[in-house]
């Protein structure tokens, strides 16, 4: 009976390698030997942001088969390739139904803006935008479009921001449950859930704080492209929801159309014989980085929760990320060694995390600044807490208007029960 079962467990072992591993392996195969269909002559680019974006690219090569997503990085470099193709004329945005990440917005919006100067038309179609996350950015950045179109009849709600957090002070207190927690100080508000009941007033100050400074910086954007004042802007934007119809009575939006003709719109605009192109498939075919010898800055990426040592992440598919120490502080230390590099642009988006990993990381800082090569910190959606940390002596720090960052304490402790 014990050689039946071990033999069961065999075959079953070995169909399992041939019915999972062996179309992996082909798919891989074919993956890495298909060649990228050319641009057409007179190409729309279709960028879709309603699925999740990333800061960086994943590190893991096999992420993208798990799921579909894009970076803000991937975003911005293959807007500025397509900028300079003759072979794009126009490009289609596809907007989320609900917020993005401020600084993300941001981002892109300044991209389109540049795609535009080079005289190249963008289009941006909507199919409804409610109260969840920044929605405001959302809206920002469809204004920066030369045309805003909305589905018929698809709901207008971008009529502010919101945030809230779950007290369970008056839970732990009822169960016997008590949070054992020091912070330092007042600002370092993440574990207030824990210790209160309700927003304490340094607490309330922060969220109040980083809201309007979000949702000012995106109604400026908006009314600057919207031709619009921010006071008319934010009046007409409160007053909703509208309906897709009522506003563009109000100027909200360019035009109200089906994605169908928004896409016929963007072809006309393109020319003869244009065709609709996947920006992803145009962002794999168009990616060329070619190592030059002579001069070179190198670019060293961290996004995610710092945590110390390497990625040893067992899942070929995961695209979740963590700056682990080890490796930021290696790919530092690799370009103070390299003779050609000549500075180092930090990208960080971070909202925090181990502070031994943070200092591990200034550390490469530091010496990467001792051997005479400057360090720019370029900061995405967060560079927070530990995030400010390892920025914190760089020779320059870039940040956006809505970057989250800010170096606010720390915090330690434990629950105890009974």
């Amino acid at each position: 009976m014990k050689q039946f079962l071990i033999t069961t467990a065999g075959v079953f072992a070995g169909l399992v390698l041939f019915l999972i591993g062996v179309p992996f392996l082909l798919i891989v195969m074919a993956a890495g030997a298909a060649k990228p269909a050319p641009t057409p002559s007179h190409a729309v680019l279709e960028l879709d942001l309603r699925d999740p974006l990333t800061d960086q690219d994943p590190i893991n090569p096999f992420a993208s088969f798990g799921r579909r997503s894009m970076s803000v990085m991937s975003v911005i470099e293959t807007l500025d390739r397509a900028g300079k193709d003759g072979k794009v004329k126009a490009l289609l945005v596809r907007l989320p139904d609900g917020g993005m990440a401020p600084a993300a917005a941001d981002e892109i919006r300044l991209a389109l803006k540049k795609f535009r100067a080079a005289g190249k038309p963008v289009f941006a179609h909507s199919q409804g935008l409610y109260p969840s996350g920044v929605v405001t950015s959302t809206y920002m950045l469809g204004a920066s479009a030369d045309e805003l179109w909305m589905q018929p009849g698809a709901s207008f709600q971008a009529v502010g921001i919101s945030s809230e957090d779950v007290f369970l002070k008056r839970a732990f207190d009822k169960y016997g449950v008590k949070a054992d927690y020091e912070q330092r100080y007042e600002f370092k508000n993440a574990v207030n859930p824990y210790l209160y009941s309700d927003y304490t007033p340094a607490h309330r100050e922060a969220q109040l704080s980083w809201m309007g400074s979000v949702y000012g910086s995106a109604l400026a954007n908006a009314a600057t492209d919207r031709k619009l004042t921010p006071e008319a802007l934010r009046t007409n934007l409160e007053a909703g929801p509208y309906l897709a119809e009522e506003a563009l009575k109000l100027r909200l939006i360019d035009k109200v159309g089906q994605v169908k003709e928004i896409e016929t719109a963007a072809l006309a605009k393109a020319g003869k014989d244009s065709e609709l192109v996947s920006f992803e498939k145009y962002m794999r075919a168009s990616r060329e980085r070619v190592h030059k010898p002579g001069p070179a800055i190198a670019i060293v990426e961290g996004e995610g929760a710092i945590v110390t040592g390497h990625d040893g992440s067992t899942n070929p598919f995961s695209a979740s990320s963590s700056m682990y120490s080890d490796d930021i502080s290696e790919a530092l230390y690799d370009a103070i060694e390299d003779k050609d590099v000549k500075a180092i642009v930090f990208r960080v988006s971070s909202p925090g995390g181990s502070d031994t990993a943070s200092e591990q990381i200034l550390a490469a800082v530091r010496a990467a600044k001792a051997a005479k090569k400057p360090v720019v910190v370029s900061m995405g959606t967060y560079a927070a807490s530990g995030g400010y940390w390892v920025s914190s002596e760089a020779s320059a720090i870039v940040a956006h208007p809505t970057t989250l960052t800010g170096s606010i304490g720390v915090f330690g402790g434990k629950f105890a029960v009974g």
